[in-house]
């Protein structure tokens, strides 16, 4: 009782709204709690575990680097940071040749890969997508698509951003069907540009797979046409990878699997692989050269950081991991199926190696936010951590464990979930 009441304590103490949960220790794809009770985390932490809790040959990577130096401002050269943007470069798409490292999380780095087009191309204007998350800064979330995220803040972003249709296939914005698309999804961006932008529009924003905002995963062709739109109108095409990158689809990147090279790409999240916190903008030459004081952070290039991502690249690139993500995510994505068949409230699934989301409808397929929140409730009480979509303003749960996950695990996993699902049928 005297733990409760303290755990209540605290938790009253805190600006923002926790769980009455206390989670103690974890091992792998599980968390445990003060109870003892074992839960699959489906949602990597915050999407950022891609190794798991406690990877033992990160944590000693940095054990090791901190006896020799924790952090030293990036005027410098380290060993750390020259390894991470080494890998970086070499694993990246072969155009993207220069690493800003000095940005200490996936929002700023979206901040500056932004910058870094404006300051090349001399225009302003940024486009994102309707569902588009891309950080929590001022300036991402006014280019958020989620209105309910700016409408408190008078935020000076969203004039200069300007948000078109997803590439949503299951709830297409022009009614199409993908055997008779024709990509108007890209086409018609011709038009937003002309009639709603200043005219000065320096690059387009996209995250491969929507993050938060549904798991959405557009047609194959979709980015090979953005890409040459962005070319044709002389912006630039910047990649959000932040929970793409570093295997999460079964390759190394998302563009990889979209056979895509943008021209700006940002990562950040799993490239730590056990939750320690870095970030990077990969770029092209040619948008090399803007000074380092227009964007530059303290605990940017942080060498324990460094350690801890170098690591990381090194693991996810050996033989046989990114095989690994490809097997078990198709093994789920085979049960989640099955599940579709039995449960008329699963409206659609879709996703690419681990990176999964489960639409919920109701009778007539329109979205069910209520009972998506209720099976990530359900779930908890099953030892299922699931997250849903748009801050449980949406009607899609996310599937998105560590990336060292097992058949074993997986098939735990899909076991936890249908038990829920047949709980809240």
């Amino acid at each position: 009782m005297e733990m409760e009441d303290t755990i209540k304590d605290i938790r009253d103490s805190i600006y923002y709204p926790v769980d009455d949960v206390l989670m103690v220790a974890g091992d792998g794809v599980h968390i445990y709690d003060s109870q003892g009770k074992d839960y699959i985390d489906c949602a990597s932490a915050t999407f950022n575990l891609s190794l798991g809790y406690t990877n033992k040959e990160v944590i000693e990577a940095v054990k090791e680097q901190s006896d020799k130096l924790i952090h030293t401002t990036s005027s410098y050269q380290t060993s750390p940071i020259n390894s991470m943007v080494d890998q970086l470069v070499n694993l990246s798409p072969k155009n993207l040749t220069k690493v800003h490292a000095k940005v200490c999380g996936g929002s700023v780095a979206n901040e500056g890969a932004i910058k870094m087009a404006q300051y090349y191309t001399g225009k302003r204007d940024v486009i994102s997508l309707f569902r588009s998350h891309l950080g929590q800064t001022y300036m991402m979330m006014g280019l958020s698509g989620n209105s309910f995220r700016k409408e408190p803040f008078p935020s000076p972003a969203s004039s200069m951003g300007m948000q078109v249709p997803d590439p949503y296939c299951y709830r297409c914005f022009y009614k199409q069907k993908p055997e008779t698309c024709n990509m108007l999804c890209v086409e018609r961006i011709n038009d937003f540009i002309e009639y709603g932008s200043s005219g000065q529009v320096a690059c387009m924003m996209v995250e491969p797979i929507s993050g938060n905002g549904g798991n959405i995963v557009p047609p194959k062709r979709y980015f090979k046409e953005l890409k040459k739109l962005c070319d044709e109108q002389g912006m630039a095409l910047i990649l959000d990878e932040i929970q793409t990158g570093f295997g999460r689809t079964g390759k190394m990147f998302a563009a990889e699997y979209f056979d895509v090279e943008p021209h700006i790409m940002t990562v950040a999240k799993g490239l730590g692989g056990t939750g320690f916190q870095v970030a990077a903008i990969l770029a092209e030459e040619k948008f090399s050269g803007m000074d380092l004081h227009h964007h530059s952070f303290t605990y940017g290039a942080n060498v324990l950081a460094a350690a801890a991502a170098s690591k990381t690249l090194e693991i996810i690139s050996r033989n046989g991991f990114l095989e690994n993500v490809e097997t078990v995510g198709n093994y789920i994505m085979e049960r989640l199926y099955k599940m579709q068949e039995k449960y008329t409230f699963m409206g659609d699934v879709r996703g690419v190696g681990l990176m999964i989301g489960i639409e919920v409808v109701d009778a007539n397929k329109n979205p069910d936010v209520k009972r998506t929140n209720i099976i990530a409730k359900q779930a908890m009480k099953n030892g299922l951590i699931l997250r849903t979509s748009r801050y449980g303003y949406g009607n899609v749960f996310k599937v998105r464990p560590p990336l060292i996950l097992t058949l074993s695990e997986a098939e735990a996993l899909c076991d936890r979930l249908e038990k829920t699902l047949e709980e809240i049928k």
